[in-house]
């Protein structure tokens, strides 16, 4: 009997990992469709708020929100605080990366792919960096084939993620896609931890780095109310081309004989064009 236990806490920590995971996924796509209706600098920004909570809460805080309801029987895991932040920075610069490729050649097939390859194959060497950090008293290896199915599974859906962050318009879209990238990242993490073996030691010693309990679940609590208030905050806010039409929308509604429905806003308040 294998000594491993996926969801010690039950279906808890699936559930919450897949919630936190679409929720991520969710902020992203709004920030990318602000980032396609923005220029230069400002579209910069939104590109790189995309990249913090499609990579950061999507999928680094998914990874981890899963990785408390793994246990191994006959001993502890604690963490390598330090390869742990590296896995969360490496998430961030890839999904950011592939972001700025898929962007700035939106109308090219090829600059979609290779933003899906280079996004894929971090976010799968984010899921094996942070596995990495895991610290306990026995020997972890991996299956080849079950490793390269979830790298496969990880390009695709970073290829798909970075086809909806360009192209999806609306909230009914944007919340379907998300759920969608949802499904997608957490079925690259269960199966990449399919593939996982371990055998404890016959003696067990003592175990370094630091327990999760104590730095991973404040942080990733922390990191599921910043997201959430985001969340809402870009969803309720207007973005500046909103606020422009609707400035131009007034003045001319003030003017002597305005014409019905001339100059009012073709954008929602989720950043992206009407109709």
């Amino acid at each position: 009997m294998s000594p491993i236990d996926h969801f010690a806490h039950g279906g808890l920590t699936p559930v919450l990992a897949y919630a936190m995971s679409s929720l991520g996924c969710m902020l992203g796509l709004l920030l990318s469709s602000r980032a396609r209706l923005a220029e230069g600098r400002e579209s910069a920004y939104w590109l790189i708020g995309a990249a913090v909570a499609v990579g950061g809460t999507g999928i680094w805080t998914m990874h981890f929100i899963a990785m408390m309801g793994f246990s191994v029987a006959g001993t502890v895991i604690q963490y390598d605080v330090p390869l742990t932040a590296a896995s969360a920075l490496l998430a961030i610069v890839v999904v950011g990366a592939g972001l700025f490729l898929a962007h700035h050649g939106r109308q090219r097939t090829a600059f979609l792919l290779s933003g899906g390859v280079l996004a894929g194959v971090g976010v799968a060497g984010m899921h094996y960096l942070g596995m990495a950090a895991m610290r306990m008293s026995a020997h972890v290896s991996y299956d080849p084939v079950t490793v390269a199915l979830s790298v496969l599974i990880a390009v695709a859906a970073a290829t798909a993620a970075l086809w909806f962050a360009g192209r999806v318009t609306g909230a009914l879209k944007i919340g379907a896609a998300a759920l969608l990238m949802g499904v997608a990242v957490s079925g690259m993490h269960y199966t990449g931890m399919l593939g996982m073996s371990v055998e404890p030691h016959h003696t067990p010693g003592p175990v370094g780095g630091t327990p999760g309990i104590d730095f991973l679940l404040p942080l990733l609590v922390g990191i599921t109310v910043v997201t959430v208030g985001l969340l809402l905050a870009v969803m309720l806010s207007p973005s500046e081309r909103e606020l422009r039409h609707e400035q131009e929308y007034l003045t001319r509604a003030a003017g002597p004989h305005p014409r019905d429905g001339e100059g009012a806003p073709d954008v929602d308040y989720f950043g992206t064009p009407r109709g």
